[in-house]
């Protein structure tokens, strides 16, 4: 079993907190990613996981065994950095089996992993080159297959796809992943990137100023974001905010959108007729109506091949619309839109908490 119990877990430098009582459950090969914006404590909480950081409070266990007092060398995981962290003196295979030789194994055992590892991640034709030969995937993979060779309970990744560009991320993220499944090692991986956290994880777990927003599997969270927080982080374009008012008449419910129109509602929202709130809709769940619809404005017009994006001016809102199919549409140009009302998500006004979801 490779679990990971974090509890109760806090991290303060000097008078200043930055983490504030974390809980998460990590079970035994499990793909969990933290994501979160810059600052948000996500990637001191892996540190403490691995022992590079102290922990203030709290404990971290693995497979049971709290490991708060232990080394980095005694937690049994091993840790993928953003920068690789490669010796530029030693070949591939040299940095692939270097801890393994400093731990005291047997050189052909050594080889053995490492030509194992290389199999795995396709580096056999480059096990003679040093890092400086590479190209950055390629230096990605062996700082991977360094992690493999040691065959721990716990795979650490602090954002290993930052410094790659955005073709040979969205590669590098099918690797990792197929790895993964291959493996099927517990994974702990830190992401800034939404996108990541999406394609990849098992289950998302999103913090912000140090706290846990939510956790879940990547469409529950997606579909049923409990604030506006997790709602905005996750998904690309981003999700649609909308001021309005939940009206009724004639038993219909309706969202008053003031100067920009009224959106008919699904049933069950007596308890809120009258409160102001703030409506979120994703892009995707707008579209072109035929007839009717919220009159809007033209502003900018994306093709992307497959879609077409555009900002639009609702009232005096901006927001964005994502068709599936290509439009020939200027800007300033007049549309009218329509809502997938089953699709709303609406956020008190005050506390930014749903108030009602899918």
């Amino acid at each position: 079993m490779s679990t990971v119990q974090i509890r109760d877990v806090r991290k303060s430098y000097g008078a200043h907190p930055v983490l504030h009582g974390v809980d998460i459950d990590i079970a035994d090969g499990e793909f969990v990613i933290l994501v979160g914006p810059s600052g948000c404590g996500k990637s001191t909480l892996l540190r403490m996981v691995a022992g590079l950081e102290s922990i203030t409070g709290g404990t971290i266990s693995i497979d049971g065994r709290v490991v708060n007092g232990l080394e980095p060398k005694d937690r049994d995981i091993a840790m993928v950095f953003q920068n690789y962290a490669l010796y530029p003196q030693m070949t591939v295979a040299q940095n692939m089996g270097f801890a393994l030789e400093l731990a005291g194994t047997a050189k052909d055992e050594i080889k053995r992993k490492v030509d194992h590892a290389a199999g795995v991640l396709g580096l056999e034709p480059l096990l003679q080159r040093k890092p400086a030969q590479l190209s950055g995937g390629q230096r990605q993979r062996v700082a991977m297959g360094r992690a493999i060779v040691r065959d721990p309970k716990v795979f650490l990744f602090d954002e290993p796809l930052s410094n790659l560009d955005a073709k040979l991320r969205v590669k590098m993220r099918a690797e990792i992943k197929a790895l993964h499944q291959r493996l099927k090692t517990t994974i702990v991986y830190v992401t800034h990137d939404q996108i990541e956290a999406m394609t990849m994880a098992d289950t998302i777990v999103v913090m912000q100023g140090g706290h846990i927003e939510q956790i879940g599997t990547p469409l529950d969270l997606y579909d049923h974001p409990k604030n506006m927080f997790v709602a905005g982080f996750l998904g690309s374009p981003a999700m649609n905010f909308l001021d309005g008012v939940v009206a009724k008449e004639q038993d219909a419910a309706f969202l008053d959108l003031g100067g920009a129109g009224r959106v008919p509602l699904a049933g069950g929202m007596s308890h809120t007729v009258g409160k102001s709130v703030i409506v979120g809709i994703r892009p995707e769940d707008i579209g072109i109506a035929d007839t009717g619809g919220i009159p809007a404005e033209v502003l900018v017009v994306e093709p992307t091949g497959s879609e077409t994006h555009l900002a639009v001016r609702l009232g005096g809102q901006e927001i964005i619309v994502v068709l599936r199919s290509r439009v020939a549409l200027i800007p300033g140009e007049r549309v009218h839109l329509s809502f997938n009302d089953a699709k709303f998500h609406l956020f008190d006004k005050d506390t930014k908490e749903v108030i009602r979801e899918l």
